[in-house]
């Protein structure tokens, strides 16, 4: 990202030129209006955050480190009780004292087993409304894409993900995406899904006025054209992850 502030001249002097009293920068022909009072604001916040963040890592470090080796914490404390209660003049070897730590362990195992599995399906139906209706309701879909939200999800889906409740997203090499408008704060869906689409090396096969016509359709403003279209008719009638598989392969799709 390359941010250059937009000028005016006025009676030959040179202005910043400004928006709603925030000066305007430009990136790749796109206008970003800076807040220099919110980004001091939010920079100062995640300062605190990140050392509040630091310290309680560190406490949290020290305190485990006397549980080391201790990878299931409810099994063991479960399998504790269990032995404890034990009357150790029962006990005919160290053989037996194992047999009855894995049954305690197999036991909890089997209690929680409903516990977890429910967690599980909670999250996944969380996942669905959060991310899968984010895709659902885009109104950037609806207006740019040629292709329907499910096949956009099938591409871009594993970009996000929910943090305390919210939508974010990272790029393909893990990093968090950031607003280009609002620095220091998480890109909501819409932008992130936009940044996302504008580092897609087919883009120009997805997105509305972007579909050569024929056989000599671009792919991704690479300069190399290809043969492989499909009518969108045909596409849309294909299963979902066929759909996907096609628009990683480079087809464009013709009326």
């Amino acid at each position: 990202m390359s941010l250059t502030l937009k000028t005016v001249e006025i009676d030959g002097k040179t202005y910043a030129e400004v928006s709603d009293g925030k000066p305007l920068f430009t990136d790749d022909g796109k206008e970003i209006a800076f807040d220099a009072p919110g980004t001091v604001g939010t920079i100062s916040r995640l300062n605190g955050e990140a050392q509040g963040h630091r310290q309680r890592a560190e406490k949290a470090e020290k305190d485990l480190k006397a549980f080391e080796g201790i990878t299931d914490p409810a099994a063991a404390i479960k399998a504790l009780e269990t032995v404890s209660s034990l009357d150790q003049t029962k006990l005919i070897d160290a053989g037996k004292v194992d047999e009855i730590k894995a049954a305690a362990i197999a036991a909890t195992e089997e209690r929680f087993k409903p516990v977890v599995e429910e967690r599980d399906s909670l999250r996944g139906a969380l996942y669905e409304e959060k991310i899968g209706g984010s895709f659902a309701r885009s109104k950037k879909i609806a207006e740019d894409f040629i292709i329907p939200s499910d096949i956009v999800q099938s591409r871009f889906g594993k970009h996000f993900a929910i943090e305390d409740g919210k939508v974010v997203a990272t790029d393909s090499s893990g990093n968090r995406i950031y607003s280009l408008s609002k620095p220091g704060e998480p890109a909501d869906f819409e932008e992130a899904l936009g940044i996302l689409v504008d580092s897609y090396p087919y883009k120009d096969t997805i997105l509305r006025g972007k579909t050569g016509e024929g056989g000599g359709a671009g792919q991704g403003g690479s300069g190399k054209t290809t043969n492989k279209t499909m009518k969108q008719s045909e596409f849309a009638a294909l299963p979902a992850k066929d759909r996907a598989a096609k628009m990683a392969d480079g087809y464009s799709l013709v009326v």
